[in-house]
């Protein structure tokens, strides 16, 4: 071998370790995904059980009240029988953190009952040993003809909107979609824009929630409760989050319509 030759050879081998490297440094991060909820991924969900958010919650969060029925995640809400304030609760979150990118679903209530929220939204918060940062889409379902969007940046909230929606959630299915990038957050109902914000934004990476739950407390907002008399849902069909600037992954995405 000529010491051209060996020199080739020992530099191939002194950059090899880095040629190996860039591929994991690419995917950096976590992956694009779309849930269609054939079952619930443990790999990627969490339930909430057993607990409360706090005192202006009047129901408690049991894993027995969410499931995955025929491609639907149904997050249900049980009124006490008993009368006795036992109510149960759902909500169920990602393993994963995600910082920026499109966040979206198909969802819909199969309800209105007063002093009931079914939300869709990010957060990340002491619990995790983080500051609150939220970002959301909130039906107050005494109300089914609108949803709230909003934000919490450092435990404050910011960025607050009422949307009409029509026809109501317990008519038909919409899609809500959040296009989340450092200089401003966008909201999406139907691939159409209906809300965005330019100033005091979240900056933390926040899990995945869909929530189902009651209070008897936050009046002013929800409404009087009103315990529904039979078992209620919000119903997911699909939720999607898509990595910053890669290109839509699937029909429905509003990524789509963006790029046509």
């Amino acid at each position: 071998m000529s010491p051209r030759q060996t020199l080739l050879r020992r530099c191939l081998a002194a950059s090899l370790p880095l040629l190996l490297a860039l591929p994991a440094a690419a995917q950096d991060g976590p992956a694009s995904f779309r849930e269609d909820f054939d079952r619930i991924n443990g790999k990627r969900w969490f339930i909430s059980d057993g607990w409360t958010n706090g005192p202006h919650q009047n129901c408690d969060w049991s894993q027995k009240a969410v499931r995955a029925d025929d491609g639907i995640l149904k997050l249900m809400y049980f009124t006490d029988p008993s009368g006795q304030g036992k109510n149960r609760c759902s909500e169920i979150q990602t393993q994963e953190r995600y910082l920026h990118g499109t966040f979206e679903a198909r969802v819909r209530t199969d309800h209105r009952a007063s002093g009931l929220n079914a939300a869709f939204f990010s957060y990340i918060g002491p619990v995790h040993g983080e500051p609150h940062d939220e970002i959301d889409f909130e039906i107050l379902t005494r109300n089914t003809s609108s949803v709230d969007v909003n934000t919490y940046v450092s435990g404050e909230p910011k960025n607050g909107a009422k949307v009409a929606l029509d026809p109501p959630t317990d008519e038909d299915w919409h899609t809500f979609s959040f296009i989340w990038e450092p200089e401003r957050i966008r909201w999406f109902v139907d691939g159409k824009l209906v809300h965005e914000a330019t100033e005091t934004l979240p900056v933390t990476a926040q899990k995945i929630f869909f929530s189902h739950w009651s209070t008897d407390v936050l009046t002013e907002w929800m409404g009087a409760f009103r315990a529904p008399q039979k078992p209620v849902a919000l119903e997911v069909d699909w939720v999607a989050w898509t990595a910053p600037g890669e290109a839509c992954q699937f029909p429905e995405s509003v990524l789509c319509q963006l790029e046509n």
